[in-house]
């Protein structure tokens, strides 16, 4: 049989790498082969070069799998940082948010990192940067639409000569 190759191996290996992270039940997959060769006879050692992974990672699966079976390969909650805003403060984000920003007081007229950290600060005299809330954004279901620019004063003929394919008056 011809041996199977695939073009640009090492970028398509870190691809497929950041895409077994993105996933919790793939990572957990990742996690059951890595065991799977170690008990096919594989050290750590080989197992990580293998998956990409450091031998001292595949030695916790094996521990923890030793410990509390499958239940040890998948994973508990992550500790991080607490928010900075509670529960009800970001509530009263999502409402503020679907108004327009002169409705709470700013002089902006479109919703951004830059006016919602502005908000922010002047509610709940809580700092948080601008990407920490273009992540709030996306948390509450908003996403970035940015406004097409218009010209002041156009002259709505003259555009219409301009365009490539001109309407058609009836």
């Amino acid at each position: 049989m011809k041996r199977l190759t695939i073009a640009d191996a090492n970028t398509v290996i870190l691809g497929l790498q950041d895409e077994i992270r993105r996933s919790e039940d793939a990572r957990y997959d990742h996690r059951l082969h890595g065991l799977l060769l170690v008990a096919q006879g594989m050290s750590g050692l080989e197992v990580g070069r293998r998956l990409g992974d450091s031998p001292r990672t595949v030695q916790y699966w094996v521990r923890r799998f030793e410990e509390r079976g499958l239940g040890g390969l998948r994973e508990g909650m992550r500790p991080g940082r607490p928010s900075r805003l509670s529960e009800e403060q970001a509530a009263q984000i999502n409402t503020v948010l679907r108004e327009p920003p002169a409705a709470a007081g700013l002089s902006v007229n479109l919703w951004d990192g830059k006016a919602l950290a502005a908000f922010v600060q002047k509610r709940f005299h809580v700092d948080l940067g601008v990407r920490q809330c273009q992540r709030l954004f996306r948390a509450l279901g908003f996403r970035l639409r940015k406004p097409r620019p218009a010209i002041a004063r156009a002259d709505p003929e003259r555009q219409q000569a301009y365009k490539k394919t001109p309407r058609l008056r009836c």
